[in-house]
């Protein structure tokens, strides 16, 4: 054999010998090591493809040619707006599900009694289900829920109340949310701006947790 080639060969075999024994003692070390808990850092995390990899979001970068100022403040109202969605949102989903399964019921009913029996029970059902929740909402954030409750249901919460109840007890309620700066005769319009926004918040909500199937304790369809 040729000198180089020996050379070579026992150059490898120390390098291979200094490499399991470097292994051997790192694996010792930790072994014995006791891990603190700055030695662990949890990060977010998705499956892709069958693995876990780490995952974060950037944040949002504005582009615009408004003044600092201006942007500022329209920043300011967008997110205010986006939270009041985010907050009001899963409220509505359950209130359209229940308003819609009443007038669906009511439509089977003729006799007054029956009707009026049936919506005291169902009133029973929305206040034990909406009346500690509502309670910590904001009046803007009972302004967007309202929007909501019409974009779910199709009717606007005036109309809602007088039907269930009568047409008196909608004007006082409508009374209050005035003085409170808001209105239950509130239509939902994609022409209006506020609407597009509440609508692009809805969609979403909708695409990362009502619509994801992936999200916990929804099995993923095949």
């Amino acid at each position: 054999m040729d000198f180089s080639i020996k050379y070579r060969v026992s150059l490898a075999v120390i390098v291979l010998s200094l490499f399991i024994s470097f292994q051997s003692k790192a694996q010792s070390d930790s072994i014995g090591k006791k891990w603190g808990p700055n030695d662990t850092l949890i990060v977010p995390a998705i499956i892709y493809q069958g693995e876990s990899l780490p995952y974060k979001e950037m944040e949002m970068v504005w582009v615009s040619n408004m003044p600092p100022d201006k942007l500022a403040k329209y920043i300011e109202e967008w997110n205010r707006l986006r939270n009041a969605v985010y907050v009001t949102y899963p409220y509505a989903r359950i209130a359209g599900v229940t308003i819609n399964d009443i007038n669906t019921h009511l439509t089977g009913l003729t006799s007054g009694r029956q009707r009026k029996v049936y919506i005291k029970t169902r009133e029973k059902e929305l206040k034990a289900q909406f009346s500690e929740p509502m309670e910590n909402l904001s009046v803007y954030q009972g302004k967007i829920l309202m929007k909501l409750i019409n974009r779910q249901t199709g009717n606007n919460c005036y109309d809602i109340i007088k039907d269930y109840r009568n047409g008196l007890t909608a004007r006082v309620y409508q009374t209050v949310a005035f003085f409170f700066g808001s209105s239950l005769k509130q239509d939902w319009d994609l022409k209006d701006k506020t609407d597009r926004q509440i609508e692009n918040f809805v969609k979403e909500i909708d695409g990362v947790w009502y619509n994801n199937p992936y999200k916990p304790g929804i099995p993923a369809t095949k």
